[in-house]
């Protein structure tokens, strides 16, 4: 059994389920992350081309691959 090391998240985006580019949808929940939260994003492979964007905007982030097989991306706001 493995265990995600960010299921404390505030909020989640499994951007494996969203049809066509997701970049719109993640920028859109990090619109919602507020001071001392947290959004877990999901995805089938690393977005590398992301962590520039959330430096842009202010934003921390931790990744991880867990045993899923997908890509666990932890931000919070810097």
């Amino acid at each position: 059994m493995s265990v995600d090391p960010f299921d404390d998240a505030d909020e989640r985006l499994d951007a494996r389920e969203i049809d066509g580019e997701p970049f719109g949808d993640i920028m859109t929940a990090l619109g919602g992350v507020d001071d001392g939260e947290s959004l877990l994003l999901v995805n089938g492979f690393e977005p590398k081309p992301l962590y520039d964007v959330l430096e842009e905007r202010e934003f921390t982030h931790e990744t991880a691959n867990p045993a899923d097989g997908g890509w666990h991306v932890d931000i919070t706001p810097a």
